[in-house]
């Protein structure tokens, strides 16, 4: 009996997936151009994907071809009613459609994404029937989003299908520019802000990404898409559900290193970082709950 119980637990891992140390529940890397597997873990599990959302929110807004010099004033419809989340965007300040992009895809804005799908020619009704379409088309038959923020825990999808959708937002070159900005500065009401990348990775030293995104909610977990090169090979990786931040940058560094033949030093210096981080990530990602959700 106690085999028959091992054997199932390894079924949903790759002979990869069990070599590399991965904390996230779902992982999936696929290679860029082959399609070719890499790692793969319960890459077909249904579960929420927080803000990993915002790169669909972003193509069905670009699919529209809309005028991205046209102002768009938030207003209190876009603020987040679900979870109270935060932002630096006020009700009322008026800025550019390519602004508002920035702030939804770089730091992950929720009241700019939400002012994208309000704002989107026939409006909210309009923009839910693109996004359908738009899943329908890339062949995404696992997903569900009911909205365009990720806040909602039944915007659901699987690795697998968000594979599928990391490519498709890689074929947008605004997409691809914006996510990999490690900041920018946008005027606020006048007011020049300062706004980062909310994966930390973007910009670091070592690290070459050509599309990102975070994702996080209480349901979600630790959540993020990239494209990365590493050693000269291309692969685009989902990561679903990891228990912390420092989790889940833990699994890309694991990723990355397995992609350029490294794995074998890997896992004892990402298990000992890991341990060392244990009780303070448990106590930052705590505190911060209330305010850091979708992001």
């Amino acid at each position: 009996m106690f085999k028959k119980i091992i054997a199932v637990v390894l079924a949903s891992f790759t002979t990869a997936a069990i070599a590399v140390p991965l904390g996230s529940q779902s992982v999936l890397v696929v290679e860029d151009g082959t399609g070719k597997i890499l790692l793969e873990k319960n890459a077909n599990v249904v579960v929420p994907i927080a803000s990993l959302t915002k790169l669909m929110t972003a193509m069905v807004v670009l699919d529209s071809k809309p005028d991205m010099n046209a102002p768009i004033s938030i207003d209190k419809n876009d603020v987040d009613m679900l979870k109270h989340s935060t932002s630096r965007v006020p009700v009322g300040a008026t800025i550019s459609r390519h602004d508002i992009l920035q702030l939804a895809l770089m730091s992950s804005d929720n009241r700019a994404a939400a002012s994208l799908a309000r704002t989107y020619p026939g409006g909210p009704t309009a923009f839910a029937v693109a996004v359908n379409a738009k899943i329908k088309a890339l062949g995404m038959s696992h997903t569900v989003l009911e909205e365009p923020t990720g806040l909602s825990p039944n915007n659901t999808s699987t690795a697998s299908d968000l594979i599928k959708m990391a490519v498709a937002a890689s074929a947008y070159p605004d997409i691809r520019r914006i996510t990999t900005d490690s900041k920018d500065t946008i005027n606020i009401n006048g007011r020049q802000v300062e706004y980062h990348n909310s994966n930390r990775l973007v910009g670091a030293k070592g690290w070459e990404i050509g599309l990102s995104k975070t994702g996080y909610t209480e349901e979600a977990g630790r959540c993020l898409i990239m494209r990365i090169k590493s050693a000269g090979k291309n692969a685009t990786l989902v990561l679903l559900n990891a228990r912390a931040n420092s989790a889940r940058v833990m699994d890309a560094l694991n990723i990355r290193r397995f992609i350029a033949g490294d794995e074998a030093t890997a896992a004892p210096k990402v298990m000992k970082a890991s341990s060392r981080h244990k009780h303070r990530a448990a106590k930052a990602s705590t505190s911060r709950r209330h305010r850091r959700v979708a992001n």
